[in-house]
């Protein structure tokens, strides 16, 4: 039985235990038919494609599992050429039938992927809302009254629908990421110029990305490695080193007062602040900065000359077939022509002015925290104000591409009533998506928000992201300096943070440790013994603390390899053997936690 929500983790492991792709496909096709929401997809793969495609696969790549990307599905936003499939940028009459698969489409077919179908979007990828299509509006998988985010509509909701593992979109202003936020799921936005754009019909060319929707960090930042690289037939490909940011203690930049501008949404803001609160516990600095300069930004992308990149890009077919355009996106593009080649200039010159502005806000952090949306709307609601609201959406992400940055959006929770999601995303300097990709990681295994429309689901530890090793120690904890308990603090005032909670092999026995301040168990490994292993958790400290930490360690504890129940050996805690003579051995209470637990409700 597979899950809801088609994650990497879950498909890999049910390959390893048997499923075929041919059983996979007639699973997409079943859950396709079934689903509630007709404007999901453009163009579907055939059933018969989709057979036609497991049967190739198996052929030759027999093996389970035997590519990065073995039988896993994902779905495509219309406006990226698939060869098979028409191209329409949800334009009928713009259609034409691509002879080639885009870049990004080639290479993840390489690895095994499978194309599911063509998805929905904003006509010619212009706006955030996902209504301004004549397929109709993509809706919210938690409320089909509300829209669903754009332009990336469809992309979004097939992945949070569980009808695909990962979907591709395009984010000029944020169509990678508020879809995301809306349908509680991760949207990997590149560095511009990382991923190529061959084979994408664009909306404004210097700054369009290619992006991910995925239910994890791990599957997100494994898909775009797969899409990465270099193109020559790309004028704006880039080939460059990814760059880091610090792994423990980042300095972390939040809105402050002045800039925050929720829409009297409050719902939104205060799951903002709950974000807030979750990335100091995870270690990090929080650092209010000014917004301003990227806000001024973020308004050039719509009120500037850059909407005239948007006319070039489909100037002779307006010219021809202006009847066949969305009439709020024609307004839009039409608007480019108010702009000479002076406006153009002049808007590179402000640009270049206000990126100077936020060096100074860059110095303060390493990278940004801001709401992906700072609102929503119900479909109805949007199509009365269509520009205006749209234009909300994008208050927090227009000036990401602009400003040459890397982002991750993630889920932030759900409001009050459990009813609507909201998300935050994570902004870096160029080409830090990478060093991005831990903490929002670690952010959205914090909300406990699930994946998709399975708010309820737990996300697999195999799809963790963490730092490289050369950056942390890892430490195995397992009494006083778990989560909550007293000598924690000690972990997160040397620039600490926990990697994972897990369980030790099954031979190990805990005892409480008569006599120590503040209570400390011992645990001692016993090969002889089977039990059902010992609630750890796993934490991260920079070498020297590492280091200093060890050093202070009171006897009889002191640090070794442990065992954990998924095989591998991490240094933790360990208690010599002759202090647990006469000690009570706790080993059934299953961990220190739950015998704290115990004993406070005996008291």
């Amino acid at each position: 039985m597979l899950p809801t929500i088609l994650d990497l983790t879950s498909l890999k492991e049910a390959y390893g235990a048997g499923l075929s792709p041919l059983d996979l496909v007639e699973e997409i096709i079943t859950r396709c038919k079934a689903s509630d929401d007709p404007a999901i997809f453009i163009t579907p793969t055939s059933p018969e494609a989709l057979r036609a495609a497991a049967t190739e696969l198996l052929a030759t790549a027999p093996e389970p599992n035997s590519l990065p990307l073995w039988g896993i599905p994902f779905a495509v936003k219309d406006n990226i050429d698939v060869a098979g499939l028409p191209t329409t940028a949800a334009c009928p009459a713009f259609a034409y039938h691509p002879e080639e698969d885009a870049a990004v489409i080639a290479r993840l077919r390489a690895a095994g992927a499978i194309v599911i179908g063509k998805t929905n979007l904003d006509q010619f990828a212009t706006g955030l809302n996902g209504t301004r299509s004549p397929h109709g509006a993509p809706r919210s998988v938690f409320d089909r009254a509300y829209v669903s985010g754009g332009s990336s509509s469809g992309s979004a909701v097939a992945v949070a629908a569980g009808l695909a593992s990962f979907s591709l979109g395009t984010d000029t202003a944020g169509s990678g990421r508020v879809p995301a936020a809306f349908n509680n799921l991760v949207g990997i936005k590149p560095t511009p110029g990382l991923v190529p754009n061959v084979g994408v019909v664009p909306a404004c060319r210097s700054v369009d990305v290619i992006t991910v929707f995925a239910a994890t960090v791990g599957d997100g930042i494994a898909v775009r490695r797969i899409m990465d690289g270099y193109d020559a037939r790309d004028p704006f490909s880039r080939d460059a080193a990814q760059a880091s940011l610090p792994s423990v203690r980042p300095r972390v930049g939040v809105l402050d007062g002045a800039e925050r501008e929720f829409y009297g949404n409050s719902q939104v803001e205060a799951l903002y602040n709950a974000a807030i609160d979750r990335a100091r516990s995870l270690g990090a600095e929080i650092v209010p900065f000014d917004y301003t300069p990227f806000r001024q930004a973020a308004e050039l992308l719509y009120s500037g000359p850059w909407v005239a990149e948007r006319l070039a890009a489909v100037k002779d077919f307006l010219a021809s077939n202006a009847g066949d355009f969305d009439p709020t996106v024609r307004t839009i593009i039409e608007g480019a022509k108010g702009y000479d080649a002076v406006a153009a200039f002049e808007g590179k010159y402000r640009l270049e002015a206000l990126r100077q502005k936020t060096k100074a806000e860059w110095e303060k952090v390493d990278f940004l925290m801001l709401p992906t949306s700072p609102t929503t709307y119900t479909v109805e609601e949007m199509q009365a104000d269509p520009i205006v609201r749209n234009s909300h959406f994008g208050r927090y992400t227009n000036f990401a591409n602009l400003l040459d940055c890397a982002a991750i959006a993630i889920p932030a929770g759900f409001d009050g009533d459990g009813h609507l999601p909201a998300g935050v995303m994570l902004v870096g300097p160029a080409f830090t998506d990478d060093a991005l990709a831990p903490f929002a990681d670690a952010m959205h295994r914090a909300a406990n928000s699930g994946m998709g429309k399975d708010r309820k689901a737990a996300l697999p530890d195999r799809s963790r992201v963490t730092p490289e090793a050369a950056d942390v120690v890892p430490i195995v904890v397992v009494g006083a300096h778990l989560t909550g308990m007293p000598l924690n603090h000690e972990l997160i005032g040397k620039g600490g943070y926990r990697i994972k909670a897990g369980r030790t092999d099954g031979s190990y026995r805990l005892f409480a440790l008569p006599g120590t301040v503040p209570p400390k168990p011992g645990l001692v490994r016993d090969p002889n013994f089977a039990g059902n292993g010992i609630e750890v958790e796993v934490w991260a400290l920079p070498p020297a603390a590492f280091a200093h930490f060890v050093q202070n360690i009171p006897a009889p504890l002191g640090i070794g390899k442990i065992l954990l129940e998924d095989g591998s050996h991490v240094s933790g805690f360990l208690c010599e053997a002759h202090a647990t003579a006469g000690a009570r051995d706790i080993t059934g209470f299953g961990g220190w936690r739950n015998f704290i637990r115990a004993a406070n409700a005996s008291a």
